[in-house]
């Protein structure tokens, strides 16, 4: 054989021995492994078993617990339904025991009254036969009284059916005098009462107004910034205000003379503004005036509003709260209108609940029962019948209506709260230091006076100064003209002379200025 050839073979039988010692020891390798992994994997699976064990132990604990539990909740359930059912089956029994003495009691009581009953049936049939006889006899009676008397018995009924009636009506009639005479001494106790009481429960303020208003200075020097050059700034504002304006040595201090209020209120306020700006000149004052005149329409409401809200009524018309709010500068016979209408709305208050009416409905015809004093425009119509022509405009209720048309008799009373008005603007009108007639009576002739010179045409302005010793009258100038005016005073100072009646004399100063205004733009 090639030498070749048998190394090959040689090569071929080496490289099969190799692999087949190779594959042995991988095989035993392998095995080793495998021997290992088994190990590891049964002590695995023991553990796991243990662990499994171990939950499934913790689980039964779980489950026997909450079986443990489960049954006391079921067990009180059913214990706590046993009850109920116990409860239940007791009342019942209570009941029907209730019940079963209920029915024997109303069976023996019908026995009883069965009784009863047989026993009234016999008396009945008793009475009948004791009636029919007494029908008889009562026949037979009448029969010989008809012989003896000569009259029927219809006769005889009516004669002594008159006479009980003529007695009857003459002691019905004394005994109605009685009553009545009872009743008025009782009345005007009870009306004496509740007066007094109704005046001792309000308050009342001395309430009596003056024709002056002092304006204080911080010093005199402020006086000559005010009268202006030759007076001018004075002049301006008594001709917007119509206010007589006294400037004399009085330290610190100007007086305000005017019989209206609110005339000098609005002085005054001017007045204060102008001395606090420092700008005092014609121009100014009218710019003053007349934004201090809307300011105070505005005050004028604020004081309506606080004065309802105090008096606790509600759901007044806005025009009505603008009126009372006016009232405060308005007075009657010297007595201050607002605080007059709020004591007689106290009064009505009062009053009506010691009668037991409605003193909401009191009060507010007590504090609305003056609104025709201050109108808007002069009527002819009286304050009375101006005021209840307004609350009846502005949806009063017809009681109050009523109420304020008649607290002076010019209206017929149709509601309770009628009298209980009249009776407490009385009473506030006439406790002492209320009013003067002399004031009511000046402050009529002041307003006469300026009515009269407004009376004429082309007059815009007409004011009563200097306590009504002098009348200014302000005229349109294209309307009249300088010898109309001197003509125009001549005619009022006839008319005053002839028409009215005043001590000393009144000057009538007419004043027609031409004013030119043009606007740069």
């Amino acid at each position: 054989m090639d030498p070749y050839i048998i190394t090959i073979i040689a090569a071929i039988a080496a490289l099969v021995v190799g692999i087949i010692a190779g594959k042995f020891i991988f095989a035993k390798d392998t095995r080793k492994r495998i021997e290992e992994a088994e190990l590891q994997a049964q002590t695995l699976i023991k553990e796991a078993q243990l662990r499994a064990e171990t939950v499934r132990k913790e689980k039964e604990l779980e489950a026997k617990e909450r079986f443990v539990q489960l049954k006391a909740e079921h067990e009180r359930e059913v214990l706590e339904r046993n009850r109920k059912v116990v409860e239940g089956e007791n009342r019942i029994k209570q009941k029907e025991h209730t019940v079963n003495q209920k029915t024997e009691q109303l069976e023996r009581q019908i026995k009883e009254n069965d009784a009863i009953k047989q026993n009234l049936n016999r008396q009945i049939e008793v009475v009948n036969l004791k009636q029919a006889e007494l029908e008889k006899h009562q026949e037979e009676h009448t029969r010989r009284l008809e012989k003896i008397s000569g009259l029927t018995a219809e006769e005889a009924k009516a004669q002594l059916v008159e006479s009980l009636k003529q007695e009857a009506q003459s002691r019905a009639l004394g005994l109605q005098q009685e009553i009545i005479d009872e009743a008025k001494q009782k009345a005007n106790k009870e009306a004496r009462k509740i007066i007094i009481q109704s005046i001792q429960r309000t308050a009342a303020e001395q309430a009596i107004e003056n024709a002056i208003t002092v304006f204080n200075l911080e010093t005199d020097e402020i006086k000559g910034q005010i009268i202006g050059r030759e007076g001018r700034n004075i002049r301006a504002i008594e001709a917007a205000t119509g206010v007589d304006l006294i400037v004399d040595d009085t330290p610190e201090a100007i007086i305000l003379s005017c019989f209206d209020p609110l005339r000098r209120e609005i002085a005054r306020l001017s007045l204060q503004r102008l001395v606090t700006d420092g700008r005092i000149h014609p121009a100014r004052i009218e710019e003053v005036v007349d934004k201090t005149r809307k300011q105070l329409e505005e005050q004028i409401m604020e004081i309506g509003e606080r004065t309802v809200i105090e008096l606790g009524i509600h759901g007044l018309h806005k025009e009505l709260v603008r009126l009372v709010g006016k009232m405060r500068f308005r007075s009657s016979y010297g007595q201050n209108l607002l605080m007059h209408s709020r004591e007689v709305a106290n009064l009505c208050g009062v009053m009506a609940s010691e009668l037991g009416l409605n003193p909401k409905l009191a009060k507010r015809a007590g504090l609305l029962h003056d609104i025709g004093k201050v109108p808007d425009e002069e009527t002819e119509l009286s304050h009375a019948l101006l005021g209840a022509k307004l609350a009846e405009k502005y949806g009063e209720n017809p009681a109050i209506v009523n109420a304020i048309g008649a607290h002076h008799d010019e209206m017929e009373m149709q509601y309770v709260i009628s009298p209980i008005v009249q009776a407490c603007d009385a009473i506030s009108g006439a406790r002492p230091g209320a009013r003067r007639e002399i004031m009511q009576q000046y402050l009529q002739r002041i307003k006469e006076l300026e009515n009269l010179a407004q009376a004429y045409n082309g007059v815009e302005k007409a004011y009563a100064i200097q306590a009504g010793r002098e009348l200014r009258v302000i005229v349109e100038a294209d309307k009249v003209t300088d010898q109309e005016s001197d003509k125009l005073s001549f005619e009022i100072a006839q008319k005053i002379q002839t028409e009215m009646t005043y001590p000393g004399q009144i000057k009538v100063t007419v004043i027609r200025e031409k004013r030119a205004v043009n606007i740069a733009r």
